[in-house]
Parts: structure tokens; C-alpha cells; sequence
């Protein structure tokens, strides 16, 4: 697969400031002077971190997702990949691996941002909603430029998502490939068509499928990125009810070295990684996951008419769990080990890149994938 960098360092001028207190939507909406950088927009640094502070508070996850605006650069938004609501439930394409917490998970998000002269796509996480999960494009693998749609690594189609539009990738990290419903549905200003759900690393806010107003987004009006310009932001992404379903690509300019990634657990004393899960053939039925009050989790399926299972639960260890999995992985035999989290989550997948407009599409590679392979994806969505 051919992965070159597209980054053009782009000068920031004529950045507007405007007041922070009081973080109204008022505030936030006015604009100093004319944009003059392009997907600039009209708001300060200061001002766009108070807004993502304010996207988080607003929805009500604020009780587990922080947000640091002490870098001049970048927002940090922390928390521990693992949302509140039901996970993995409904997944036929399953790939064997299950959601474990990455506490200390942080995704920077620029605060500065500008157009860049080609959309980037990276092999990792392009985003992070505000519940603090990230999110990927819409697809798991193969090397499809990002102006053709590829419906065999589409994730939603094959099958390997759950109800709430997510699933578990190769570092047994949770995270989105298209609208997150069921996070939506929590959200305590859900009712609001201008609730932000999240924010690209570029800098630019995500909304759901139609303009801030409620009013419907024009055919042929989103990009290849799933997104269009915005007088505040500079630029906006959206969700889709059609490929590519969400962000799939940055209109902005990002340091790849800043991105977050969780990598997989390793065993327990050796360092030595934790075997990739392999996808059943044909698929499987019932897959569900059960957590316990105690901490405990058994997600379970049936293929070929048996029933599998993984059961964990958190070890002595801070950030290890106590395993016993039975699966189409382990070839039917039960294998019980310990698994840990170690290492930093800063810092893109080893060996991810960045493509331009025809370049490798983001997916689940390297880390933190599903397949560890790169994919693309196609133009803007119909609305």
C-alpha cells in the first residue's frame, strides 16, 4: 500500500479573538472580523477551547470526560474510551475481541486550525466524541481511493458493528465508524440540532445529519470528509444516513504526531502481545456482552451452533484483566491468561501516515485495528 505524507505547513494570521466569559452560544457566535485564512474561522483559540469544554458539559458526560485548554496549541480531551451505554450487542462480523477501559486516554484537538490542500486520512482514530470515544472512518480495511466507496470494508454493512454504531478493534479499544445512536440518545441536549457530538483533530466540529438551524443539508453539499465550511469554525463535519456515514477523512491540517491510538494488552509478566482475534467464517448469531456490578464482563456468541465466550474481569493489577476465553480465535479450547494496558496512547500507530484526496483512507490499521490494513472511501454524502 503506497502512503505518503501530505502536510503543508500553512501560516495562521488575522485570528479574531472574542470574549470567553460566560460561554454562551451567543458569545460564541460572534465574529470580530472577516475570515482570512482559509477553515480559520472566526473564532480564537481560547474561544474554540471554551466551545469544546461546552460541547462535553452540555451533552453531560462531563462527569468522566475532561477537557484541558492549558496548551495554546490543542485541546485535550480525556477519558477512558468506554461509553456508558450497551456495547458490542448485535455484531455478526465479529473479529474476537472485546472493549477493555484505556484510562488515560487523550485525544488533542487543534485549536488553530486551517485548510489543508488535500484531505488527510490516517490509519487511525480521526476523532473523539464527546463522550470520549474515538472515531474512525467508515471502513475496517482494504485500499480504496477516497473518491470510491468499498462497500466490502464498509463496517456497518459487513456487519461488524454493534446497535450503537461501534465495536472493539485489534487493541481491544472501543470506538465508532458511523453516527454513535446511542450516545445521541443520552445526550442531555439531544433535542438541540446544534449539538456538537464531537471534534475531528483538525479542529472542526461534528454534527449530526443536518445544519446547526435543523434545516436539511443540501444534496452535494458535504465533501469527501463528510463536511462543509462553517463561518464560526471554518469548517463543520456531519453524520449520514449514507456512506460515508461519518467524518472519513480532515479537511484540516494535523500533526500526525500528536494523534491519540491505544495499542493492544500484552500478557501479564511477559511483554509478549495478546493474540489478534480472528473473524469466524460465515459470521456468528447472538453475540452479546453482560457486565456485572462487580466490575465483570462475559461476552458470548454462538457459531456453527456452539456456543463461545470471553470472560473478564479486573485483576489486583491496575490496568489488567483476568481472562478465560473460549472462541473461533482459540480453536474452540479455553485459554485463561491476564491481560495489561501499558505504554502511552500519544503519538500516531507505528508506521501510520497520512494520504492526499487519493491517498489511503483511515480504518483500523496498525495499534489499534481491526484487520491492520488501511482503507478509503468515496465522495460527499446525499443528504
Amino acid at each position: 500500500m503506497n502512503k505518503h505524507l501530505s502536510f503543508r505547513s500553512i501560516s495562521l494570521f488575522g485570528l479574531a479573538a472574542i470574549a470567553v466569559a460566560g460561554l454562551s452560544v451567543t458569545a460564541l457566535s460572534l465574529t470580530a472580523s472577516a475570515q482570512k485564512v482559509e477553515g480559520t474561522g472566526t473564532i480564537s483559540p481560547a474561544a474554540r477551547c471554551a466551545a469544546i469544554k461546552k460541547s462535553v458539559v452540555d451533552a453531560g458526560f462531563s462527569n468522566k470526560v475532561t477537557v484541558s485548554c492549558d496548551d495554546p496549541k490543542y485541546a485535550r480531551i480525556g477519558g477512558d474510551t468506554y461509553p456508558d451505554h450497551p456495547l458490542m450487542n448485535g455484531i455478526t462480523g465479529t473479529n474476537d475481541q472485546v472493549p477493555i477501559p484505556a484510562p488515560g486516554y487523550t485525544s488533542p484537538v487543534t485549536l488553530s486550525p486551517s485548510r489543508n490542500d488535500k484531505p488527510i486520512s490516517i490509519d487511525a482514530a480521526l476523532g473523539i466524541a464527546v463522550n470520549g470515544v474515538p472515531i474512525y472512518d467508515y471502513t475496517s480495511q482494504g485500499d480504496n481511493s477516497l473518491y470510491e466507496y468499498s462497500p466490502k470494508s464498509d463496517t456497518f454493512k459487513t456487519g461488524e458493528l454493534d446497535i450503537c454504531g461501534g465495536h472493539s478493534g485489534r487493541g481491544d479499544d472501543y470506538h465508532y465508524h458511523v453516527a454513535p445512536n446511542c450516545m445521541i440518545a443520552m445526550m442531555k441536549n439531544k433535542s438541540d440540532p446544534a449539538a456538537i457530538i464531537g471534534w475531528a483533530f483538525d479542529g472542526y466540529p461534528i454534527y449530526r445529519d443536518t445544519n446547526p438551524d435543523g434545516s436539511a443539508i443540501a444534496k452535494g453539499k458535504l465533501d469527501v470528509c463528510n463536511g462543509q465550511p462553517d463561518s464560526l469554525y471554518g469548517m463543520r463535519y456531519h453524520t449520514s444516513s449514507t456512506p460515508p456515514y461519518i467524518i472519513q477523512c480532515l479537511d484540516g491540517n494535523f500533526d500526525m504526531s500528536m494523534a491519540a491510538h491505544v495499542t493492544g494488552t500484552t500478557v501479564q509478566g511477559t511483554g509478549a502481545r495478546k493474540v489478534t482475534g480472528r473473524k469466524p467464517t460465515g459470521g456468528v448469531q447472538n453475540l452479546k456482552l453482560v457486565e456485572d456490578k462487580d466490575g465483570a464482563r462475559t461476552m458470548t456468541y454462538e457459531w456453527q451452533g456452539k456456543t463461545y465466550f470471553f470472560k473478564y474481569k479486573p485483576a489486583s493489577q491496575a490496568n489488567c484483566w483476568e481472562f478465560s476465553e473460549q472462541s473461533f480465535t482459540t480453536n474452540g479450547a479455553v485459554v485463561n491468561n491476564t491481560y495489561c494496558r501499558t505504554g502511552s496512547f500519544q503519538g500516531g500507530p507505528p508506521g501510520a501516515g497520512m494520504g492526499g484526496g487519493g491517498g489511503m483512507g483511515g480504518g483500523d490499521a496498525m495499534g489499534s485495528g481491526d484487520t491492520g490494513m488501511a482503507a478509503g472511501g468515496m465522495g460527499g454524502a446525499a443528504q
